[in-house]
Formats: C-alpha cells, structure tokens, sequence
C-alpha cells in the first residue's frame, strides 16, 4: 500500500472518525440540502444510477463488447462460460468511474486516447470479474446475485483456470492502454488484490484480530481497484499531476465507503435482494466492521466469541445447523443494535472526503456524476 494511503488508513483506524472529517470535506459534514419536506443531509438526495451513469453510457456499451471479445482459437466451454459470465455483470461502477474520471478533462480526450480509456475501463472490469470467480471457490459459493455460479457448474479446478484466463484478458486490455504508467499501477493493483484475498483467508474466525486488520483488508480487496480505475484514467488523459493525485484519493475514499456499505447490506439485506443468505461473511468466519462494532457494546463480548467458536468447531464436525442458528442470531442483534448506524456514518464520513477530492475540478456533467455517485452508494440496497 503507497505511503499515503497507509497513513490515511491509520487514522481511520486510530481515530475510529471521533473527530469526522478534514479539509473541505469537514465543511460537508452534518450539511443539509433544503427539500419542500423540510432539510436532509447530502448523501440522502435520491440518486438514480441510470441518470448518474448517462454521460458515459455509450463508453461502458464500448467496454461491454470489447470485453466479449473471445479470441476464435479459445476451448468452447470456456468460451461460453466466458460471455456468460460478462452478460451477468452488475452495475459497471468501476469501469464507469474510470470513464467519468477522464471524462473531467476538458476539452474531452481525443479519438486514440478514447480507445485507451475504454481498454483501461475493460481491464479493471475484467479484473474484478476474474476475482470473482476465483472468490466463488475460495468460498465455495454457488449463487452470486441469484444466479448460479462457474463453480456451482465446473470442478474447482477447472474454474480457477477460467478465473486465470480473464486474468490473463485483463492483462491484454491492460497493455492495450500503451502506457508503461498504467500498466505497472495495473500490476501493482493485482499484487494488492491478492495481498488482501491472502489476509482475508488467513484472518477468518480469528476474533481476537484488531479492526484494523479489516481496513486494510477492503483496502486491498476493494478500494484498490477503485483508486486504481481513477488514477489511471486521469494519467491516461494527461490531467495534471495534483488532479490525478485527487482522482486517486477519490477512488480510494469511494471504494472504502463502497465496501463498508457492502457488509452492512450482509447484515440489513434478504436473500432476495443479496442473491445470497444474511450472515453471509459472519457464516464463513469473515469479521467486517458491523460485527466489530457489535461485539465492542456487546456485554459479554467473551461469551459472544465463545458461542461462534462453538458453533464453528460443530460444522466443522458435520453439524451445519448450529452455526447457521447461532448465525442468524447475531444477525438479528446486529440489525437491532447501534453497529449498522455506526458502520453507516464511516462511510458517508469516507464518501465526505472523496466529494472532497472533487473540488478542485469545474462543472461538468461527469463530475456531477462522481458526486452523485458518492450519495448512491450510501443509498443501495444490493
């Protein structure tokens, strides 16, 4: 992790955000827009993320079939499974900030730096996909957003190579951008990525870890990628150095809030909207920062720690049911106590300070979006 992000990650952690935010970000904080009902804090302005990704919408139409892109000579199964697992894609949010991001150049990049902002938007996606995959073996999952998965079809074997395969597209797409620049960020991104996947196997059920350990973790699962998609995209079009350091910083900060939100929508969410049950990361051992914050206002945080660790030596043993009751439980206390409010207000406190590294750039519509983006993250519920 570079320098800076390291010493805002401690400060995160040691602060625990008792103080909120710095800079111009602090100036948003607890601010308030006028509605005909009455104030509401920023991040609650209804956001729609059809509108908010409208200006780059032919962009990430480009990244789509450029990512389909399957060379003739490709083994068909994997072909198939290929193009299936791209039409499945979610929301596109990382190539689409990569897009937004070179977007606020003024005048717009021109045709052959175009080209080059789409292969980079087409590589962090097809990074995160590839991830994904191989996240489905590590967890064994067989439903991601409802939808069966590789690994629900494929041996693990054969999945790990598929995940390997868009690894390896990801890397082409990567190169594609004809920046030495771009490409050692790419590559300095996936050693981080699986820095960050390696921790996380090597952290479940270990209660006894300090939240840090979480911060740095989603650093370098998630927020890296974005910081990285923001970054590049800005060295990609020639913005000055100060504003790529600001699109950097704005990645990093909207990628944090962006996986806080993710753990606590384990928690709040249902099935039907997660693709997947409550309790989920809690079931395979994963703490995240709703849990941390549980068990500092728990009463007995001992007995608490004990039950789960019960409960894990039963499945363990072949009795699954006990760990999904006592799951469950710990879900349903979660959702009644002051954690999730608790985890909420460190994302918005992360969102602050990415509306923050925007200030500096004028008006336009694709900043309009990234902002937009900042209160629409705080605002879903998958």
């Amino acid at each position: 992790m570079p320098t800076s992000e390291r010493s805002s990650l401690s400060g995160s952690v040691n602060g625990r955000f008792r103080n909120g935010a710095t800079g111009v970000g602090a100036s948003l904080a607890g601010s308030t827009l006028e509605t005909k009902t009455g104030p509401m804090d920023w991040w609650e302005s209804a956001q729609d993320i059809r509108q908010l990704l409208a200006p780059v919408r032919p962009g990430l139409h480009l990244v789509e079939e450029k990512m389909k892109t399957v060379e003739s000579s490709a083994f068909a199964p994997l072909a198939d499974a290929f193009i299936e697992l791209i039409r499945n894609g979610g929301k596109r949010l990382r190539p689409a900030l990569a897009l937004l991001a070179g977007g606020l150049r003024h005048p717009g990049p021109d045709r052959a730096t175009y080209r080059r902002l789409i292969a980079l938007a087409a590589a962090v996606e097809m990074l995160h996909t590839s991830t994904l995959v191989h996240d489905d073996v590590i967890d064994g999952a067989l439903l991601r957003r409802g939808a069966p998965t590789l690994n629900a079809t494929w041996s693990q074997g054969a999945t790990v190579l598929a995940g390997d395969y868009m690894f390896a597209r990801a890397a082409l797409f990567a190169a594609q951008t004809e920046n030495m620049r771009v490409i050692r960020l790419f590559s300095d991104t996936l050693q981080t990525i699986v820095d960050g996947e390696l921790r996380q196997l090597f952290d479940r059920n270990d209660y006894q870890q300090e939240r840090e350990n979480y911060y740095r973790r989603i650093y370098a699962k998630t927020a890296s990628l974005f910081s990285a998609a923001t970054e590049a995209a800005g060295v990609l079009v020639g913005l000055p150095e100060e504003q790529v350091t600001q699109l950097k910083a704005y990645g990093y900060h909207f990628g944090m809030a962006f996986q806080i939100m993710d753990d606590i929508l384990d928690f709040v969410g249902d099935q039907e909207t997660l693709g997947k049950p409550a309790g989920s990361d809690l079931r395979q051992g994963t703490l995240t920062l709703p849990f941390f914050y549980f068990l500092q206002e728990h009463p007995a945080p001992e007995s608490l720690v004990a039950r789960l660790e019960e409960a894990r030596r039963a499945h363990e043993g072949g009795d699954s049911q006990e760990l999904a009751r006592v799951v469950e439980q710990v879900v349903a206390a979660v959702r009644r106590s002051r954690a999730i409010p608790a985890a909420r207000q460190e994302a918005v406190t992360f969102l602050e300070q990415a509306v923050a590294a925007l200030q500096g750039f004028p008006a336009s519509p694709s900043r309009e979006s990234l902002l937009g983006l900042c209160a629409f993250v705080v605002q879903r519920s998958s």
